[in-house]
């Protein structure tokens, strides 16, 4: 069954390199996922995302005539589906908290941040107006 430009068919994962990752098609063919399509964050190090023999799904964004094919994982993901965010190591925050919550607790915080910095500052303060007057 030949494919097309916009296709996402499954493949496995050939060869990783530094830039991209080889990746088995099927009817044999290899296409290359580049670096930069791997995933919708930054990619380092792409080992940290595919190892040989994966299966993974990929969108086909080009074919050249000379039989180079270029894939994309990231786009072959829905689109629809929302970006989350793991917020369960952040401190123990709680996830079921409303913002207005969520805002009191950032206020609080902060306040107690700024006062812990006044205190210091004129500790300091007083220190080096203490040195001066006997002659440091």
């Amino acid at each position: 069954m030949p494919f097309e430009v916009g296709d996402i068919v499954e493949g496995t994962v050939l060869n990783i390199t530094d830039f991209g990752a080889f990746i088995k098609l099927p009817e044999g063919k290899t296409g290359l996922v580049h670096i930069s399509e791997v995933a919708n964050t930054y990619v380092r190090d792409i080992r940290d995302f595919l190892k040989e023999n994966d299966k993974v799904k990929v969108k086909i964004l080009s074919m050249e005539p000379n039989g180079k094919i270029s894939l994309s994982i990231k786009k072959a993901m829905p689109q629809n589906a929302p970006k989350q965010r793991d917020f369960s190591g952040q401190n123990g925050r709680n996830n079921n908290s409303s913002f207005e919550e969520k805002l009191l607790k950032f206020l609080k915080d902060s306040d107690e941040r700024q006062q812990q910095l006044r205190k210091h500052l004129d500790s300091k303060r007083r220190n080096t107006s203490y040195r001066r007057s006997n002659g440091y």
